[in-house]
């Protein structure tokens, strides 16, 4: 099966290389997290379409401009508009071969109809297996998750979920890989350090 890099090497050999090609990927992380650095740095493996349902084009480029590790160069287009699925699914047809999609955050697409958004998924997913493309789906937990999460995680065909936590002096993060459509998730967390990139957390051992 031919596997994509994520760009994060720990993250590419718990997962016997990376993701499989064609996969649609679910983040689930903490508003106030560091998990875009997830994202900045899949942007360094190949060709990139950023969809922002939420930040404008240029807060995103400029966050990109600022990050402190390289990264790639991806096409931003804000989607966040009056019909914020409709604007995504038809710049999703238009992703070539091989390519990544980021839809950040993916909680504005949710909260359209269950009809419409199931059908959204579903051509996602046949583009990707079509295209042998990524998909990184940047979903947020919290109080206000949209009821289609549920749905999301059912069709996403891996789901990283991601916890971040205050630990007296200390602020611990820990990544599960709970599902992984055709593979092996994973049956332990990663302890990272999310600092300026994303990096194993050398100071105490992965749980």
């Amino acid at each position: 099966m031919h596997r994509l890099a994520t760009g994060i090497d720990i993250l590419d050999r718990q997962l016997g290389g990376g993701i499989p090609a064609g996969s649609v990927v679910l983040l689930a992380a903490d508003p106030a997290s560091q998990s875009e650095l997830f994202l900045y740095e899949l942007t360094t493996t190949r060709g990139t379409l950023w969809l922002t349902t939420l930040r404008s084009e240029v807060a995103v480029r400029d966050a990109l401009d600022r990050c402190p590790i390289p990264t790639g160069n991806p096409t931003v287009r804000d989607v966040g508009g009056d019909a914020p699925l409709d604007m995504a699914n038809k710049l999703v047809r238009d992703l070539p071969e091989g390519a990544n999609l980021v839809i950040d955050v993916v909680d504005m697409l949710e909260r359209t109809e269950p009809p419409r958004f199931r059908k959204f998924l579903n051509d996602l997913q046949t583009h990707m297996v079509n295209t042998r493309g990524l998909t990184i789906l940047h979903g947020l937990k919290g109080e206000s998750v949209p009821s289609n999460r549920d749905l999301t995680e059912h069709m996403a065909d891996i789901v990283f979920d991601l916890e971040t936590k205050i630990d007296g002096s200390e602020i611990e993060n820990r990544l599960a890989v709970p599902k992984f459509r055709g593979g092996t998730a994973l049956d332990e967390t990663i302890k990272l350090r999310l600092a300026d990139r994303v990096s194993v957390d050398t100071s105490r051992d992965i749980a």
